[in-house]
Parts: C-alpha cells; structure tokens; sequence
C-alpha cells in the first residue's frame, strides 16, 4: 500500500510564502509524474502544478511565476515553494502522485488529506 502526506500549511499575509512539502511512503512503487492541487472554498479541486518523472514542471496560469514545483526522488518526495500569496490562493492544497506499482504491474493514483493554506488581507 502506498500513503500520501503533506505539510507545510498555515497561515500568512499576502505576499508572503509558504513551503508545502509530500512524502509517498510504502512498498514496491516507483514515482513517476506528482502534481499539486488547490480548492478554494466552494471551488472544484483545480491541479496547479505538476513535475513529470524527468523533470518538466508545468503551471496553471494562475500560479505561473509565483509557484514552483520540485522533487526529490531520494526522499519520494514533491515540493510547492509559493511566493507573492494572494487570498484567492487560500484553500487546501493536495499532492496527487502517479506510481508504478511492481506487484500489481500497473500504474495507480494515490492522494494525500490535503493541507490548509489561508492568505489574509
């Protein structure tokens, strides 16, 4: 079985930062393509940031330049460095990672119970 956590929330004025961390831990799995989502209150859960197994990242328009993703395959683990918060930003944020599982020889979809990031005015 594979588990999902992330860290890193809290809460901060606007324009500052935050780091959100995800560790995948478990067995026989191999980490390929992790994203980043975010839902705002009363919003659909809306994918921001993904980096694929070689490294390309790749952002939703609302973020670009203000965000960045990045991994550490040692660690299994994904990053969100968030700079410049704006208070549309607040809401919880999700990693979502796509593995291949050995045993089952098949690729699965696993997510995290999310972290809150509040940005006040």
């Amino acid at each position: 079985q594979v588990q999902v956590v992330e860290s890193g929330g809290g809460v901060v004025q606007a324009g500052g930062s935050l780091r959100l961390s995800c560790v995948t831990s478990g067995s026989n799995f191999r980490l390929t393509d992790m994203s980043w989502y975010h839902q705002g209150p009363d919003q659909d859960r809306n994918e921001v940031a993904r980096i694929r197994l070689r490294g390309e990242t790749i952002y939703d328009t609302s973020v670009e330049g203000r965000f960045t993703i990045s991994r550490d395959d040692a660690k299994n683990a994904v990053y969100l460095q968030m700079n410049s918060l704006k208070p549309e930003d607040t809401g919880t944020y999700y990693c979502e990672v796509h593995v291949w599982q050995s045993d089952a020889g098949e690729y699965n979809d696993y997510w995290g119970l999310g972290t809150q990031v509040t940005v006040s005015s």
